[in-house]
Order: C-alpha cells, then sequence, then structure tokens
C-alpha cells in the first residue's frame, strides 16, 4: 500500500488475501493450486510484482472471481501508484523550492513569474531539467570551481541556480577546442585589458576565451550566493560565469584571474569540488599574475603609500591603478577607506 496526501494505492494482493482469508485457505496450498511458487505468490499479495493477464486467469479458475475483475483492479492500483509517487513527489518539491532563490530567478526572467508553489515546481524542474528537484545535486554539475565568500545551504542553493544559468547561456555560445596552452600566451594580453573600459574589452576578452575553448558567461549576482564566479567543464567547453553588480574593476579582474587560475591549476573535474589549498592557489595565482610578486615587493619596500607613488607604480606595470589600490588594502598595507576614488567601478550589462 502507498498513500499520498490524497490518495491511497492499495494492490490487488489485498484482496487476494481477503479472499484466502475467507477461504481459510494458506499461502502455501493455494501457490500450489496456481502452479506457483510460494515466493512468487508472496510478492503477488504484498503488490511487489505486478498481477499479469495469465495470473488474472489462473485467479479465475482458483478462486471463481472473473480474470477482467483482478486486471481491472491491476490497473487501478497502478495508476494510483503513479498518481500517489507524483503527489508526494510535489509535496517534497514544494518544500525544497521554497529554498531556492525562485523570486531572484524570476527577476532576472530565468523562470516565468506564477505564486503558485506547484507552477514553480514545474517551472524550476524545466529550468534545471530534470524530472524531480529531489535529483539537485552536485553531479548535475560535476567538479565546479568557484570563488565565494561563505558556503552555507542557502549559498549553496543559489550556487546551483546561478551555475545551472551560466551553463545554458554558455549553449549558445560557440567555441573552439580547449586550449590551455592558448590561455596561457594570452594571459599578457587579457591582464592589459584592466585599463580599458567595459564596452572596449568585453568583446576582446570574449574572442580570446573562445578561441581557448572558454565559454565566458556574465550573470546578475543572487543574493545569499556570496558568489563572485565558478567555472566548470559543460561538454566539449569549459564555462566560466562571473557576477555583474557595478562592482570595482579590481574585483573584476581578480574574480576572473582568480577562474582562469583554477582551469590552468588543473582545479576542475574533481569529485568533491575545490578544496581550500584550490582556492589559495587560484587566489595567489590571480593576485601575483595581475601583480607579479617580485615587482610588488619592490614597490612596497619602498613604504610609500601616496596617491602618487600608487599611479606611478600602476603606469609603470600597465596595470589598471584600482587593482594596486585593492591589493594594498587586502595586504593591509593601507586601510579599506583609503583611495577608494582611484577605484574604476564597472556596469557590465548581460
Amino acid at each position: 500500500m502507498v498513500k499520498s496526501r490524497n490518495i491511497i494505492a492499495t494492490p490487488p494482493g489485498a484482496t487476494i488475501k481477503e479472499q484466502l482469508i475467507d477461504r481459510g485457505m494458506s499461502q502455501k496450498e493455494f501457490s500450489a493450486r496456481m502452479g506457483m511458487s510460494e515466493k512468487h505468490i508472496s510478492r503477488l499479495i504484498n503488490g511487489e510484482v505486478q498481477l499479469t493477464p495469465d495470473v488474472a486467469v489462473r485467479l479465475e479458475m482458483v478462486l471463481g472471481v472473473p480474470a477482467q475483475f483482478w486486471s481491472k483492479l491491476e490497473s487501478i492500483y497502478r495508476e494510483k501508484l503513479v498518481r500517489a509517487s507524483a503527489e508526494n513527489e510535489m509535496d517534497a518539491d514544494i518544500e525544497l523550492s521554497k529554498k531556492l532563490p525562485y523570486k531572484e530567478m524570476e527577476q532576472n526572467g530565468w523562470v516565468p513569474i506564477t505564486q503558485r508553489p506547484q507552477e514553480r515546481v514545474i517551472n524550476l524542474r524545466k529550468y534545471f531539467e530534470v524530472v524531480q528537484l529531489g535529483l539537485l545535486t552536485d553531479e548535475l554539475i560535476p567538479g565546479i570551481a568557484c570563488r565565494r565568500l561563505a558556503a552555507t545551504e542557502k549559498s549553496d542553493f543559489a550556487l546551483i541556480a546561478w551555475a545551472q544559468k551560466a551553463r545554458l547561456a554558455a549553449r549558445e555560445i560557440e567555441t573552439c577546442p580547449i586550449d590551455l596552452n592558448g590561455l596561457t600566451g594570452a594571459l599578457p594580453k587579457i591582464r592589459k585589458m584592466t585599463r580599458m573600459n567595459p564596452e572596449d574589452f568585453c568583446p576582446q576578452l570574449c574572442k580570446i576565451l573562445t578561441d581557448c575553448g572558454i565559454a565566458l558567461v556574465f550573470l546578475p549576482h543572487i543574493g545569499g550566493s556570496f558568489l563572485h564566479g565558478a567555472t566548470f567543464y559543460s561538454g566539449n567547453k569549459i564555462v566560466v560565469g562571473l557576477t555583474v553588480r557595478g562592482k570595482d574593476a579590481d574585483k573584476f579582474w581578480f574574480s576572473l584571474f582568480h577562474e582562469l587560475g583554477h582551469i590552468l591549476l588543473g582545479h576542475l573535474g574533481k569529485s568533491d569540488g575545490t578544496t581550500d589549498e584550490d582556492e589559495l592557489a587560484a587566489d595567489t595565482f590571480a593576485k601575483d599574475t595581475l601583480i607579479p610578486l617580485n615587482q610588488f615587493n619592490k614597490f612596497v619596500a619602498l613604504n610609500d603609500f601616496s596617491r602618487e607613488s600608487m599611479m606611478h607604480f600602476a603606469r609603470h606595470i600597465e596595470i589598471d591603478v584600482g587593482i594596486v589600490v585593492g591589493r594594498l588594502q587586502k595586504e593591509n598595507y593601507i586601510q579599506y577607506k583609503w583611495y577608494n576614488d582611484l577605484k574604476t567601478r564597472y556596469i557590465i550589462t548581460v
């Protein structure tokens, strides 16, 4: 017997059992009369096997109840079984849907607008391309590497929603075969883009990355995700997703080079995702690619963190001065409230 909120699915075996009780017949005797094993009869009574037309005819001979009656009972049971299962899955998915950032997904146009819980579930199933939301696991986007500030249940669900959108968007981007050597060779050119405006560097950046087998996707930030970017394999390409929310240039470029670090350091495709050591290595790759360590050490050794000194250093190493400010703030050479006016603030439309 299977129950749901509105449905009870009772197998035909319950009626068979009633017939045996009325006749005072044991299952052993009944199985002998049916010409079937005791194990099969036991499973039939418990609804574990289907009541076939052959069994229905045998039941008519042994119990004197028409075969059509048994076949109809089986048909009704199977239909109710499906409906009860679907209802239980829907109820479970409604609860699970409450953990997903549906309102923000609506606002971003990722899913249709609705207030009906059942419709939300259907929309989410289609969005995630699963028959039920309970199937949402890391295995759907395996080996994902991402940069975020914290990990909570809410942020995990936000990451799943955000990463799925990145994957869907990346399907529309044609890329060349993955070329890590080409990516390594392109790093100096990408670094020089830090002094350009987004409307100028975005097309060039996307082209360089697609030539290396990487689909770059810009997506809105999802509240509570603590997410700056994420990278993963999708088919024969690599997807790099970055959040856009009017962020400072230093954060944008650090996030990009952090994700490129994951790619070049071989962090993608791990069954359990990235480790703390992987994240630290990607951070080091990003900061030292943007500002080479030897040059940074020479600069800080001068102990001159004036506006003019930082601007001169940025021009010398050909990088946006806001990136210099951000690194000095991060490593506690200057206070976070200092020189923020030197930071360029990007607005990248999705």
